[in-house]
């Protein structure tokens, strides 16, 4: 008699299979991803099953560029708000000309507050030519106009978004929204940092408040979490729990730190692929490495009387700004690789009052921004650090007529000035143009995705080989986006 095949039964052992069964099911489960590994190195050799499971460390360690540098820092002054290009930097005598004349077809489709809209409006300011280049600079930069032959003036940014939060996104990130790595998280993902005791990516933020989208402006993104930047207050403790609040003898110290870091890796190397814990630990690191580093670095207090008078931190108007502008000097200077500096608010987004607001933007930020040219220049740190200046756009040339009844302007992306220092950068130049009124960019156009092309390209990247794979993309600051060298600024 034939034998019967065994049927399994409900709670009984499942029924023997024959060999061609097993082969053609053992890739369904657990069982075939096992049998895979086993034979991986078979396959594909042992380099291969190494190589497979190795992953990427991300730390700050400094990395060498793609080519040689023209600056290993930045130093980014960010004007929150959006500057006025023809109230600053782009004088149009054609505002005159065509004063209270109402807006073109296509100026008028970028108005915001349409029942507000007014005509065109000349600058109430007067402009000047000044220094050897002869750049010519508004009545209200009076400081920043006597170093106007060591800065590169570019007249012709545009940014395709016309509201705060996208711009700004835009502007720190590439890109119109949230999540984004920000161009300094970008930075020390590619180059690391030069001072180990301090952090690579300073953020010296207003103590009045944070900027509009907040930390998000100086966020890793995707990356990993140790490439974000690092607050530091201005006023009080720089950094708060700093020091400890008792004092322990040095071996006690020592012997503490050693057993905690025994204890951080050991629990890193149970979870390995976790990027935020990984990121904490380096922050623990850091913060016992910043003690007396950081202590000497943020404070501005050894200076002397003749350098804060420079940076105005005995004039209660600039006192904050200049101090942190003297800080991201003293940072700089001790190899931190990239600091922002960001003002109060937005106090650049002049709808209403154009002439008060304005002045009192540049009374608080004009002083000090000059003074850090001047004084990086006098101690040998302008050729290796870059300055960049600019907000997320422009406003727009016609008048802005609120219920208050003062005058100010609408917000203007289609074309915006901004200006950078140092770092390679030609000084006493002036790149592109706007048209007649200084409502779109005209001449040689420079995208968002061009200055970082560019200011990467300054400290060696080229930006389209600083590349993080995830999810089988290989994502770019740049990204997809057209982007070229500003080669024409490049000294």
């Amino acid at each position: 008699m034939k034998s019967k095949q065994r049927q399994a039964v409900p709670g009984s052992c499942p029924a023997p299979i024959d060999r061609r069964t097993f082969f053609s099911q053992v890739g369904d489960g657990l069982q075939g991803a096992a049998l895979a590994t086993l034979l991986g190195a078979d396959l594909l050799g042992p380099d291969a099953l190494l190589a497979a499971s190795s992953r990427q460390v991300y730390d700050l360690q400094r990395q060498q560029p793609h080519f040689e540098p023209r600056a290993t820092s930045v130093i980014q002054l960010f004007m929150n708000g959006g500057p006025s290009q023809v109230d600053l930097l782009d004088p149009k005598p054609a505002l005159e000309k065509f004063a209270g004349q109402p807006p073109s077809r296509d100026l008028a489709s970028e108005i915001r507050a349409v029942r507000e809209a007014g005509g065109l409006m000349p600058s109430p300011f007067k402009f000047s030519k000044r220094g050897e280049s002869g750049i010519e600079v508004s009545e209200v930069m009076p400081h920043l106009a006597e170093q106007v032959d060591d800065i590169t003036v570019i007249r012709s940014m545009f940014t395709p978004h016309i509201a705060h939060e996208s711009s700004l996104f835009v502007m720190h990130s590439g890109r119109m929204f949230p999540g984004r790595p920000s161009l300094g998280a970008w930075v020390v993902y590619g180059l690391g940092t030069e001072n180990r005791n301090l952090p690579a990516y300073v953020v010296l933020d207003d103590p009045k408040g944070l900027p509009i989208n907040d930390i998000q402006n100086w966020q890793a993104g995707f990356l990993p979490a140790v490439y974000q930047g690092t607050r530091v207050r201005s006023e009080g403790s720089p950094l708060l729990n700093l020091h400890p609040r008792e004092e322990w003898p040095n071996p006690v110290v020592k012997l503490s730190r050693s057993l905690l870091r025994h204890l951080d890796r050991n629990h890193l190397s149970r979870h390995p692929d976790e990027a935020e814990l990984e990121a904490r630990i380096a922050g623990y690191e850091l913060a016992a490495r910043m003690q007396l580093a950081a202590s000497d670095a943020l404070d501005v207090s050894g200076e002397s009387e003749a350098t804060k008078e420079m940076y105005g931190l005995n004039d209660e108007l600039t006192a904050s700004y200049g101090k942190r502008c003297l800080m991201a000097r003293r940072l700089v200077e001790r190899g931190v690789r990239l600091v922002q500096i960001y003002i109060e608010g937005q106090i650049w987004d002049n709808h209403s009052a154009l002439v008060k607001n304005l002045g009192y933007a540049c009374g608080k930020t004009d002083r000090p921004a000059a003074a850090l040219l001047k004084d990086l220049k006098l101690r040998g740190l302008l050729d290796r650090t870059l300055v960049v200046w600019g907000g997320e756009f422009g406003r727009l040339p016609i008048a802005q007529q609120p219920a208050s009844g003062e005058v100010g302007r609408d917000h203007g992306p289609s074309g915006f000035s901004v200006w950078l220092a140092g770092g390679g950068v030609k000084g006493g130049t002036v790149y592109g143009a706007t048209d007649d009124i200084g409502y779109k960019a005209a001449d040689k156009p420079v995208s968002v995705h061009d200055l970082h092309a560019t200011i990467l390209h300054l400290l060696g990247m080229n930006h389209r080989q600083l590349i993080f794979e995830r999810e089988g993309r290989s994502e770019r600051l740049t990204d997809e986006f057209p982007a070229r060298i500003v080669q024409d600024i490049i000294a």
